[in-house]
């Protein structure tokens, strides 16, 4: 009996390990960030076709396994890192870069991720460059727009020119949305 159980342990772990072959993480849209594995056996896939993605990234969450921590400064937020992800998935599955049309809309909390460098230190009183501007600059390599709303900008009275370089701005981030929906783009929110 036990020889049997063993066989069937064994093949139970061996089927589950071909499934999900976890080598070196893959970066073909976004290089360095975001970084995902090829699935075998998988069955959802998405087809090499024009794929538009607005993501609503609106707060500024640096530990996802505690989202009300405090931000550690350090590090770049969650939302960008899954941003990445989200645009590598894609690019595993076969979608090329010239395919992927995507916006990055930035509101809320999330707006302190495009400070560039000496204002970030300023602003948040840290010797730490602003973790996020590798990622963002890796995002609009990989052809991502990154979009900020003007009302979170006047709200906190944030000037063009403390931001990300690359960085467009919008009257705001719900009529973005609203307005990207209609033509089509899938939301997601990080």
């Amino acid at each position: 009996m036990r020889p049997v159980l063993l066989v069937i342990v064994t093949l139970v772990f061996s089927i589950n390990l071909s499934t999900a072959q976890q080598g070196d993480a893959l970066h073909p849209i976004v290089k360095g960030f975001g970084g995902v594995y090829e699935i075998e056996d998988a069955v959802e896939i998405p087809e090499n076709k024009k794929t538009k993605i607005l993501v609503d990234l609106k707060e500024a969450v640096t530990n996802r396994m505690n989202p009300d921590a405090e931000p550690d400064f350090s590090k770049p937020i969650w939302g960008l890192i899954n941003t990445a992800r989200l645009l590598n998935l894609h690019g595993v599955g076969g979608v090329s870069k010239e395919n992927l049309e995507v916006i990055v809309v930035v509101h809320g909390t999330a707006v302190m991720s495009l400070f560039e460098d000496k204002t970030y230190q300023d602003l948040f009183q840290t010797e730490f460059d602003n973790p996020n501007l590798p990622i963002l600059n890796a995002l609009h390599e990989a052809g991502a727009r990154v979009v900020v709303c003007g009302q979170s900008l006047l709200a906190r009275d944030i000037q063009a020119e403390q931001l990300f370089e690359h960085t467009e701005i919008a009257l705001s981030a719900l009529t973005t949305i609203s307005k990207r929906v209609q033509e089509g783009y899938v939301v997601y929110s990080f």
